[in-house]
């Protein structure tokens, strides 16, 4: 494949644009109990279930160790839970906990008033514009896997 200086320009502003965005998604969590890395780990949870630290850390392309301190701030924290894999004695399964579920709901539901009332502000034609983006992104996210 070819790169021409239109899709630069292109890779550059829709880079900006993400940045951007996830900044003021990030804004909508003004009193936030947990990082942006343990909320990450909770809604992967949330999303895939319980799972095994390496599948986890392997989720959310981190190494090994640093969740293992991820999961332990969530465990002293009350949003998460471990117990033993039923099958491998040397392995645990993380959980969600209800307290990891309520949080959970209250960041989506913080982010998601801000974008509803932005999408509110568009027309149709633009409104479809989004959803063909938000197909090809992730697309893109899961050829990169």
């Amino acid at each position: 494949m070819r790169v021409t200086t239109d899709s630069r320009a292109l890779a550059s502003d829709l880079s900006l644009a993400v940045v951007r965005l996830t900044r003021q998604l990030r804004g909508r969590r003004a009193d936030a109990q947990v990082t942006l890395t343990q909320l990450s780990a909770l809604a992967t949870l949330a999303r895939e279930g319980a799972m095994t630290p390496g599948h986890l850390a392997a989720r959310e392309s981190v190494q090994p160790p640093s969740m293992t301190r991820v999961i332990a701030s969530l465990v002293e924290a009350g949003l998460v839970g471990r117990a033993p894999h039923p099958t491998d004695g040397r392995q645990i399964i993380v959980t969600l906990s209800e307290s990891g579920e309520a949080l959970i709901a209250d960041e989506t539901h913080a982010r998601e008033v801000w974008m509803n009332e932005q999408l509110a502000r568009l027309d149709e034609e633009k409104l479809a514009t989004l959803r063909a983006a938000v197909d090809i992104m992730t697309e893109m996210l899961s050829d990169s896997e």
